[in-house]
């Protein structure tokens, strides 16, 4: 963690804000131990890479725990969502096992894609997570396809499609919203706005102040939150949920965030500074919450301390499940990889 509880000031006892005091307490205390979790779950897996337990690379969203959870807290087991390669917040935000996310990590048999798909592809069709992608935009049609379907089966489901900043000068996006936006399907764009598309900061690489105004182009709600607010992910996330879910259509939701590490473990982060990380971890948005949540009376000292304890078990376990498991054998590496033909049909 990049800061604790006890390390903040003292500050005077508030009242939640309207959208937290329509969820019961233990709602509350679900959404803040699910941003430990991803917390402590990417901090681990990025441990475990540095000690050679894990190989090729990965894309942690440390700083971003406000938007995946807060975005993710209205939908159900039936609702859908398409994920991106910095997704595993995303994946716990759905109610996905850790145990079973570091299996797919360590390449073993007991992960979500029998550790064929690890980091960037992990999907859990059971609680309607249709993957990751390692494609920048990818995700987006397919959420559109996944929302026309639900459109036409006269289901009460939306999809939720997350994707980056990078995306929002995909020739995807603009298709995506644009077709979504003429057959009103209920799909809630979520763009996770961190500042920078691998080296390339959005200043430099988008026209518009913020990504949110392209939803003008496609007459849908365009809506600009602090992503590190969690209270302010959830409005927007639950209004536009709800909007989906009576038929009325898309929207474009931007939540401003930060990853505090580096666009992958290959990043030497030569194009930011010390001060602007600093100045971002100290708008932790785990902390943020927390202190909240304390402020307000939600949670005391103890509970938080029991908080932290119980997720650190759970990590523990889940390294402990992913490193015993058994890895898919020679004979059995290339069962459940599928490939299409691009050359024509005969």
């Amino acid at each position: 963690m990049q800061q604790t509880l006890e390390a903040m000031p003292a500050m005077t006892a508030t009242p939640l804000p309207p959208v937290l005091r329509r969820h019961d307490p233990a709602t509350l205390r679900e959404a803040l131990r699910k941003m430990y979790l991803v917390r402590r779950f990417e901090e681990s897996a990025e441990q475990a890479y540095m000690r050679g337990l894990i190989h090729g690379t990965m894309h942690l969203s440390i700083g971003q725990e406000a938007s995946a959870i807060g975005a993710t807290l209205p939908l159900t087991d039936q609702d859908y969502i398409t994920s991106t390669h910095r997704g595993h917040g995303h994946c716990i935000g759905k109610g996905a096992d850790p145990k079973r996310m570091f299996a797919e990590f360590f390449g073993k048999e007991t992960g979500y894609c029998r550790g064929r798909g690890g980091s960037m592809h992990i999907a859990d069709v059971s609680r309607g997570n249709l993957g990751a992608n390692g494609i920048v935009g990818g995700g987006m049609p397919i959420a559109v396809g996944a929302a026309l379907s639900v459109k036409k089966q006269r289901r009460n489901n939306v999809v939720m499609c997350f994707f980056g900043d990078g995306a929002n000068n995909e020739g995807a996006f603009h298709e995506s919203l644009n077709f979504a936006s003429i057959w009103k399907l209920p799909v809630i764009f979520v763009c996770e706005n961190n500042r920078y598309g691998m080296s390339m900061s959005v200043e430099r690489s988008t026209a518009v102040a913020h990504i949110a105004q392209r939803a003008l182009a496609y007459d849908i709600p365009g809506v600009t939150v602090d992503g590190n607010s969690f209270a302010d992910v959830l409005d927007a996330s639950e209004q536009a949920v709800a909007r989906a879910r009576k038929g009325e259509g898309p929207t474009l939701l931007e939540c401003e965030t930060y990853r505090l590490r580096g666009h992958s473990k290959s990043d030497r982060n030569r194009y930011r500074t010390r001060e602007e990380i600093d100045a971002w971890s100290a708008r932790d948005p785990i902390v943020r919450f927390e202190s909240e949540l304390v402020q307000c009376g939600v949670l005391d000292a103890a509970s938080v301390a029991t908080l932290r304890e119980e997720v650190e078990a759970q990590i523990e376990a889940g390294l402990e499940f992913a490193q015993n498991s058994p890895a898919p054998t020679r004979a059995d590496l290339t069962r459940y990889v599928y490939a299409t033909s691009g050359g024509s049909e005969q």
